[in-house]
């Protein structure tokens, strides 16, 4: 019996049909998706039960998806051998009182972008980095170290990049939504299996020098076997799995997949700086993140500000959530959007196609444009 397509809950609550797989095998505006074969249904399903959990078994993939586990096992391994599906685990790096986030906005001289996105894809403090449409050309958020100079860290290190003209810097202040499942609820209507809850509050303190090892092999190769681990770091199976669950249910790493939302055919990924009315400050955060689509909800120091980043499967979508839900909260007073055209950095993890889709566009100059 044939499977029924999954329905998208779109954004005023109605249904709307998944993107067809010639779609999502395609970015709008003639960018070609990174991998070289179109996507299907299943493929989507496995890339979203390894957004939700990047270290879960094949097993568990294929009964969530309805499927036998050679298929599930096949696609997968061809989804992370194209590098159209990463999977990384990497240090939790915010440790309160300790560090702060800031968000960048930066402009640069024109054709200088691929440039200096590519000095900034080296800092390992970025956690995330996009080329984007609107009155800036770049934004990024930085993990900046409060016992430290933030001016060498927000100013020198930045700022003095060849290309960059000028620099916006704002503190976040709070973080409401950090999602990890948007795929599975995008895609099949569903939240992840399971409640999520908050990661205990992990100290510097908590690791040693074997925990970091463990983290710089899985960093690598995030579904890596704790077998292939142990050989490694020098320290047996049973070790290495202790010490990472340890890890992992302190909050102290987080296991990061990452693939471009248009390889999954949604085509409108969008920052929002949104105005809001001070005492309803808390009241529109928390209407915007119920919404499935959107991945972030943040409190930012300029004034009564929250910086929300959004996802939907087309233009049409998009526009419906901007007319009619996110104009019709109480408290909104408007927004200014930006598109994001190319990610190179989330969850502190460089994407593996960043550089791929650029040379794509930019051609024989790429070795020019990119250090």
């Amino acid at each position: 019996m044939a499977r029924r397509s999954p329905r998208i809950p779109g954004p005023s609550g109605q249904s709307v049909s998944p993107p067809s797989s010639a779609r999502a095998a395609h970015f709008d505006h003639g960018v070609a998706a990174p991998a070289g074969f179109a996507f299907d249904d299943m493929d989507r399903r496995i890339i979203a039960c390894l957004r939700a959990d990047g270290r879960a078994s094949w097993t568990e993939i294929a009964r969530r998806c309805g499927t036998s586990v050679a298929t599930v096992s096949r696609r997968g391994q061809r989804l992370l051998a194209g590098k159209t599906v990463q999977v990384a685990v990497v240090p939790h790096r915010t440790h309160p009182g300790r560090n702060s986030l800031f968000f960048l906005r930066l402009s640069c001289r024109s054709g200088a972008q691929p440039r200096v996105v590519a000095e900034l894809s080296k800092h390992p403090d970025i956690r995330f980095l996009a080329l984007v449409t609107g009155p800036y050309d770049i934004a990024a958020e930085v993990c900046a170290d409060t016992s430290e100079s933030l001016i060498r860290q927000l100013v020198t290190e930045f700022q003095e990049i060849d290309g960059v003209e000028w620099c916006e810097t704002d503190l976040i202040l709070h973080e409401y939504k950090v999602a990890q499942d948007w795929t599975w609820q995008l895609l099949v209507g569903e939240t992840a299996a399971g409640a999520v809850h908050e990661p205990h509050t992990c100290s510097e303190t908590d690791m040693d020098d074997l925990d970091r090892a463990i983290i710089e092999v899985l960093r690598a190769d995030g579904r890596a076997a704790f077998s292939v681990v142990a050989g490694q770091v020098g320290l047996d199976e049973t070790t290495v799995r202790r010490r990472f669950e340890a890890m992992f249910t302190r909050g102290c790493v987080l296991v990061q997949t990452l693939t471009p939302a248009s390889a999954l055919g949604f085509t409108s990924e969008v920052l929002l700086d949104i105005s809001v009315e001070p005492p309803k400050l808390g009241h529109v955060s928390e209407q915007l993140a119920s919404f499935a689509g959107v991945r972030f909800v943040a409190a930012t120091l300029r004034g009564s500000s929250l910086l929300c980043e959004m996802i939907q499967p087309s233009q049409d979508a998009l526009f419906s959530f901007l007319t009619e839900t996110l104009a019709s909260l109480d408290g909104v007073r408007g927004w200014q959007a930006s598109m994001e055209l190319l990610t190179i950095r989330r969850g502190f993890v460089e994407t593996p196609w960043w550089r791929r889709e650029l040379a794509e566009h930019l051609g024989a100059d790429i070795s020019q444009r990119l250090p």
